[in-house]
């Protein structure tokens, strides 16, 4: 089971990965960081996604009546699209109370959004934590 720098370098394998990172979504704090940064800066971009997925995470009005999970996000995964690329949020699921996330940005001409969603829930699976 993969660590941290284990689980980012392997989502900078995916086709167009230009930066990856796990952010915990309370701090807006980088745990990780692989790649470049789309604003140049890691720790800006670990805090600005961080708002987005807080935001998505605490606001979620599309759980079907009856669907409950104990207090974690209803949210698996985040989408962004730019013109020049792609931003997926995928959330990390413990067995403590975690709020972290792993944040894969691609370039739009060369990545597989598709396949990079995947992929992202199989590393979010198995990452190790602590």
């Amino acid at each position: 089971m993969p660590g941290i720098d284990e689980c980012l370098t392997e989502a900078m394998t995916l086709p167009g990965a230009r930066g990856a990172s796990l952010v915990d979504w309370t701090s807006g704090l980088a745990l990780g960081t692989a790649g470049d940064s789309p604003v140049g800066d890691h720790e800006t971009t670990a805090a600005e996604t961080a708002e987005l997925a807080r935001s998505a995470a605490e606001f979620d009005t599309f759980t079907a009546p009856g669907d409950t999970l104990s207090g974690e996000p209803q949210v698996e995964d985040l989408i962004v699209t730019t013109r020049a690329g792609y931003h997926v949020i995928r959330f990390v699921e413990t067995s403590f109370d975690s709020s972290v996330f792993l944040h894969l940005w691609l370039d739009r001409d060369t990545g597989n959004l598709a396949l990079a969603r995947i992929r992202l829930r199989d590393m979010a699976e198995r990452l190790v934590l602590g």
